[in-house]
């Protein structure tokens, strides 16, 4: 069956946040690019190309420490909304009525093929969101550090391996400083969608609910 709506109307909200996604990106690699190479210039060393810098430790530490933590949060905050409550959030499931989302899985002609075939695959299924975040939070943490490695072992010597990376206060001082941003937005929406509003946002509680009232 043909869809009434246009594909940006099915579409928008995803298509515009990686439009902006890649928007700021680019202004990340052209305003990085120019400050790495100031500094080469101050310290008497020679400047990078624009492809030079993509690959160069500088940037992909500077973008994977980004993502790391975006990642962290958003599968730390699925995972948790699953068993914490906050009375009067819009973010959290009621207190005391059971929810859709906690009914368990039955086949049906339009359910994924998972849920139809049952076993390990509906397991893992149905801790799908999670296990995707787990996954590209361990990718960018590792790429994190090997771009902490290679920015260090390009600025002075003796070298340090991946492994070493771990130990250097540096590396852990880029991560947390992004996570505990990460995890004070969290707490700020769980807080003020208890009290402030949106109309139209599936975010919000409806404009007239009492501040009591749990879940959207």
């Amino acid at each position: 069956m043909t869809s009434q709506h246009s594909f940006f109307k099915r579409n928008g909200l995803l298509v515009t946040f990686l439009f902006l996604m890649l928007l700021a990106l680019c202004g990340q690699i052209l305003t990085g690019w120019k400050n790495e190479n100031a500094d080469r210039a101050e310290q008497g060393r020679a400047s990078l190309s624009l492809a030079q810098y993509m690959q160069s430790g500088g940037f992909i530490q500077a973008t994977f420490e980004n993502w790391e933590s975006e990642f962290l949060q958003m599968g730390l905050y699925v995972f948790m909304t699953v068993f914490l409550f906050q009375r009067g959030s819009a973010e959290s499931k009621s207190l005391d009525k059971p929810e859709e989302v906690d009914r368990e899985p039955k086949p049906h002609k339009h359910a994924p093929w998972p849920v139809k075939k049952g076993g390990l695959a509906l397991v893992i299924y149905q801790n799908s969101l999670s296990l995707a975040f787990l996954f590209l939070f361990a990718i960018s943490f590792a790429l994190h550090a090997y771009g902490t490695m290679s920015d260090m072992n390009d600025a002075c010597s003796p070298c340090v391996s991946f492994w070493q990376v771990f130990a250097e206060s540096r590396f852990w001082f880029e991560s947390l400083q992004n996570w505990q941003s990460e995890f004070l937005s969290v707490a700020a929406i769980v807080f003020f969608s208890i009290y402030l509003r949106q109309k139209g946002s599936p975010e919000s509680k409806p404009v007239d609910a009492p501040h009591s009232e749990t879940g959207k």
